[in-house]
């Protein structure tokens, strides 16, 4: 996935049966000089198969509602998605779409002031993950606590778990709730420091002690704290660390 900066457009593209809404969200992307239209594709199949010949999408636009695979089956069937953005005319699956990480939900008819939000709220989150990235993941962020808001270095975070539409992160003395979803709070997250290894767990990297076939211990500062492993994440996370066979 592309680290954006100010100057680089988001690679997206456009996944949904329904012509007319591909025009309209076609149309609000040739007004964004933030986005870089790559690719319109009418059924998950098409779409997914150009994510593996082109990987270097940023953005997708996907409908739920589509033949031989649904939108759901989709985002499952990619090891690594990129962001994304339901545009859906079902208002009831915004729950289940959340607990899948999308980054927005949009109903249609999707007018453009909710599309520029959409957008925008993704942008935000990339710009603030290159500039961890570029800080050598020294940077922290501040999280509320009550009235006040408290600093908290990226370092000191143990690990990230999903607990329905919000997500807590774990230091070695406590816990932090905050209403965000787990690609918003990934993105946020210099990808030097941490990775995701399950659908509801991300986990700093220098804190992993063992791993197993199913699940991984990280080191709390004095206890041991076993986290599960998602089977599509566990090649990631393999190839991520250096491994010495005997």
């Amino acid at each position: 996935m592309l680290t954006l900066n100010e100057s680089k457009n988001m690679n997206c593209i456009i996944v949904d049966d329904d012509l007319l809404s591909c025009k309209v969200i076609e149309g609000y992307v040739s007004k964004s000089a933030s986005l870089n239209l790559t690719g319109i594709y009418n059924n998950s199949v098409s779409a997914r198969n150009a994510l593996i010949r082109h990987p270097e999408v940023d953005l997708i636009f996907l409908d739920l509602q589509m033949p031989e695979m649904d939108g759901f089956d989709f985002i499952s069937s990619l090891q690594n998605p990129p962001n994304i953005i339901i545009v859906t005319s079902d208002e009831n699956q915004a729950l289940k779409a959340y607990d899948l990480n999308v980054a927005d939900y949009l109903l249609k008819p999707v007018t453009y002031a909710r599309f520029c939000r959409a957008v925008d709220k993704i942008r935000r989150y990339y710009y603030r993950r290159g500039d961890a990235r570029d800080n050598g993941g020294e940077n922290e962020i501040f999280i509320k606590k009550g009235s006040s808001l408290e600093k908290l270095k990226f370092k000191e975070i143990l690990f990230i778990e999903a607990l329905e539409n919000y997500v807590t992160l774990a230091t070695a003395s406590e816990k932090f709730t905050i209403h965000f979803t787990m690609k918003a709070i990934e993105n946020q997250l210099p990808p030097d420091l941490f990775i995701r290894v399950h659908r509801s767990y991300i986990v700093n990297k220098a804190v992993i002690q063992t791993i197993r076939e199913n699940s991984l211990d990280i080191n709390m500062g004095g206890t041991i704290k076993s986290v599960p492993i998602g089977k599509s994440f566990r090649d990631l996370l393999l190839g991520d660390i250096n491994v010495m066979a005997k």
